[in-house]
């Protein structure tokens, strides 16, 4: 099912309470990434959104994704309790009504100089164009199936990091992650123009038939040397097709 957030010029991917699975811009608009050139933790990085959102003449409702980076990976309650904090400033923003989130997000865990607090990397927001392109953001995915139960009971190999262990939760996230999100919206790797993935485990052994066969790397590989969010999660990707990029000096 595909959702329709017209306060903000973009359809999602329904998913959880924090985040949806993704966000592409309606016809007639077309999603801006803006990285900032350093982290700047959350409460701060909210407020430097807000304002670069205003000044481009759009409303804080065009807000529809976010990467986020924290010190270190969470307990199930605690990354709970994380995102009843986060939401509440989607709420103040509208666009988070107290059961359905449309913003895409990732948040990582840098495995060295990590932030003292959780802290922004990057947002996107819709806004008007000309251009027939589509944009989208696809929300950071890892080995977890979705559904009920908890992340135990639903981590493809559970603390498996053997070689072959790796590699099916690299196949599961590249497949049932990010290529189902992407064909939600009717879109596959071609026509992404950046893709990401999170570990600080070797994958590269499972780079050519799970990535490179499949189309994912079209445009490259971002990695990151962070984990998932939650403990015991090893690998995460998030990938988009955004065509106006911006770093922001602060």
């Amino acid at each position: 099912m595909i959702g329709d957030f017209s306060a903000g010029n973009y359809r999602f991917i329904p998913s959880v309470f924090q985040y949806s699975a993704g966000a592409a811009a309606d016809d007639g608009y077309e999603i801006e990434r803006v990285r900032f050139d350093h982290l700047v933790p959350l409460a701060e990085g909210f407020a430097v959104v807000a304002k670069y959102i205003q000044e481009a003449g759009r409303p804080l409702t065009a807000f529809c994704a976010c990467e986020l980076r924290s010190p270190a990976a969470f307990s199930e309650e605690g990354f709970r309790a994380f995102n009843l904090h986060y939401v509440k400033t989607l709420s103040e923003w509208g666009i988070f009504d107290g059961t359905t989130n449309p913003v895409a997000r990732s948040n990582v865990c840098p495995e060295f100089d990590p932030p003292s607090e959780p802290s922004f990397y990057a947002f996107s927001f819709t806004r008007p164009t000309t251009s027939k392109a589509p944009s989208f953001v696809i929300a950071g995915g890892a080995e977890a199936r979705e559904g009920g139960g908890t992340y135990v009971e639903r981590t493809v190999r559970y603390r498996d990091l053997s070689p072959e262990g790796l590699r099916e939760k690299v196949r599961f996230t590249t497949t049932s992650q990010m290529e189902n999100r992407m064909t939600a919206f009717g879109f596959g790797w071609k026509d992404t123009t950046g893709v990401q993935a999170y570990s600080v485990h070797d994958f590269h052994h499972a780079l050519v038939d799970e990535l490179v066969r499949r189309g994912a790397l079209r445009s490259g590989l971002t990695w990151h040397f962070a984990r998932p969010p939650v403990v015991d999660l090893e690998y995460e990707m998030d990938c988009r097709r955004v065509l106006r990029e911006t770093v922001i000096y602060r």
